[in-house]
């Protein structure tokens, strides 16, 4: 619509700039028609085939729609801490169990040529408590350390914190997860 300084107009066709006055339909300054014509019906009007019910329902499924979207992104970085977390854990308690199981008993292997781990288990799991302690993380705990099979093999279980981002919004702070580990002495050429 083009506006001009005196009586507002319309351009008819893309032909030339032949303008025909407009009137303004009485009731509504913004709403025009032309002479001759008559208004039809009010200023607002429903479009056929849409019921008067539906207003206001995309506001529902926008709020739907977020939620869903929220969970989503939860399970998705939320799960994926947990996964990394179990995967730590694991791989802490066989770095561990492997180191306590290099705390041979020299004299049994030099006398009998037997390998076995020392007699004292405070020393063979001291060594994976180290090796835990030695990640820094205060998330990170030593929770069972065990010589077993005639001191021919250690087990040690290591347990790892991870904190929720999206889900503690839900009131899920995260959990602990763990792994456990069994490591034995390579006897080398027997």
């Amino acid at each position: 619509m083009t506006r001009a300084a005196g009586p507002a107009t319309v351009p008819l066709h893309d032909g030339p700039r032949e303008r025909v006055p407009v009137v303004p339909v009485p009731g509504s300054p913004s709403r025009h028609r032309l002479p001759g014509r008559q208004a039809s019906g009010p200023a607002r009007e429903r479009p056929a085939g849409r019921p008067r019910g539906d207003r206001g329902s995309m506001s529902v499924f926008v709020v739907i729609f977020s939620v869903v979207v929220f969970m989503l992104a939860g399970l998705l970085v939320d799960g994926g801490a947990a996964i990394n977390a179990r995967l730590r854990a694991s791989d802490i308690a066989e770095q561990a169990a492997r180191a306590a199981a290099d705390q041979l008993d020299v004299d049994t292997l030099y006398t009998t040529g037997q390998v076995r781990l020392l007699g004292d288990e405070g020393a063979v799991c001291g060594k994976a408590r180290k090796i835990v302690s030695e990640h820094g993380d205060p998330g990170v705990r030593l929770t069972r350390c065990r010589t077993g099979a005639g001191q021919a093999e250690v087990t040690v279980a290591v347990s790892v914190r991870w904190n929720a981002v999206f889900l503690a919004a839900l009131g899920f702070a995260g959990s602990a997860m763990s792994g456990t580990a069994t490591a034995a002495p390579d006897p080398g050429g027997q």
